[in-house]
């Protein structure tokens, strides 16, 4: 019984192709590659223009194959929110977005699984951590700011409702 091979790439979302990294990594195994491509296509789709992290575990013995794909980081997932070009180089002092608080919370519910925030709550105020570092405002406004309202139960009433 042959051993799985695994194969960890960074994939643009929906645009995977029996190029490199895919094609050379996967020829040697005799899968089929452009099945692998399209079901990975399938998969990233809703992340066009970001790279995702994508593992595929070929089983040798049968000739099948598993792909999963994890969401990108917090950060693509907010610059494409903004529809910015990327981060600021000086996030203190140059900003390139404003996110809305809905947004945030459509970012930490895509992030959650791989969060160690217990609630929501917790949830959002990490990915807001990252805001900052992006250079972003949410709601107009410094995230630490948003971050301290939150703690005080300003947004209470939108935590209610996303859980």
């Amino acid at each position: 019984m042959a051993k799985d091979v695994i194969i960890n790439c960074l994939v643009e979302g929906g645009k995977a192709s029996g190029g490199p990294p895919l094609g050379p990594a996967l020829g040697p195994t005799g899968i089929n590659i452009m099945s692998v491509v399209q079901k990975i296509n399938e998969l990233t789709g809703d992340y066009e223009g970001m790279k995702c992290p994508v593992t595929v575990t070929v089983h040798p013995d049968t000739k099948s194959f598993d792909v999963s794909v994890k969401t990108p980081p917090a950060s693509a997932l907010m610059i494409k929110e903004v529809k910015a070009e990327g981060g600021s180089g000086k996030p203190n002092a140059e900003k390139v977005g404003n996110l809305t608080m809905e947004q945030a919370i459509k970012v930490a519910k895509m992030k959650r699984n791989v969060l160690y925030a217990k609630t929501l709550k917790k949830a959002v105020k990490t990915v807001l951590g990252t805001a900052v570092t992006c250079g972003l405002t949410v709601e107009g406004k410094d995230p630490r700011d948003i971050q301290k309202a939150i703690d005080k139960g300003d947004y209470d009433d939108i935590f209610k409702e996303g859980e």
